[in-house]
């Protein structure tokens, strides 16, 4: 059995904690070992979660230790690289209650939360986070590092480019492509391509 870690202590890392208590695989394929985090003190007041193990530059990943990130932001592919470097492996945390349609690719490092819902041949990269009740539509292409957050809709034949931020109850319309680097404001629309870099927010959605 895999002994799972996650990255992150803090209000989105005790989330991913009951995420994964609820995950295809718990208690069969792995348990969870603890957290890590920089600041010792993030569980101090916080009852009922396993351990922090330490800081995630000084820990050395052990045998069958595997890795999941809760740190989003900037921070994010640092935190990654740091445990990669070390030879830490990470994986993807699905909920139960995650539907994954014919074909799906996935990556790894991936979230995956309640009751999303994943199309037909929709190819998932690395390191992203999809929360819970976000529906991601067929043949849609996801890339590495992005956040979309819950109960956004992305149609069918969507891309979306790498580090991509996309904020709550948005609508990304069919065949868009939202550029690397990019934010969606929450509860936008969006129906024309998203330029690298920018953010866009409204009904429908505009460049800020």
């Amino acid at each position: 059995m895999k002994n799972l870690i996650i990255i992150g202590a803090g209000g989105m890392g005790r989330t991913v904690y009951d995420l994964a208590n609820e995950s295809v695989g718990y208690g069969e394929d792995f348990s969870i070992k603890g957290f890590l985090d920089d600041n010792l003190q993030v569980l101090d007041g916080f009852e009922h979660y396993p351990p922090l193990l330490g800081r995630i530059c000084e820990y050395i990943p052990q045998q069958n230790d595997v890795f999941i990130s809760s740190i989003g932001g900037n921070c994010r592919v640092g935190c990654t690289e740091t445990i990669e470097a070390k030879g830490g492996k990470f994986v993807n945390i699905i909920h139960k209650t995650a539907r994954i349609g014919t074909n799906v690719k996935m990556g790894h490092g991936n979230l995956i939360g309640a009751f999303v819902s994943i199309g037909a041949d929709v190819c998932i990269g690395n390191y992203n986070m999809i929360q819970s009740y976000t529906v991601i539509g067929h043949d849609a292409r996801i890339g590495n590092e992005v956040r979309i957050d819950t109960q956004v809709v992305c149609v069918g034949g969507i891309i979306v480019e790498d580090e991509v931020s996309i904020h709550t109850h948005a609508v990304i319309s069919h065949n868009v492509i939202v550029g690397q680097g990019a934010k969606v404001g929450a509860c936008s629309f969006v129906m024309r391509k998203v330029k690298p870099g920018t953010t866009v927010f409204g009904v429908p959605a505009k460049i800020l």
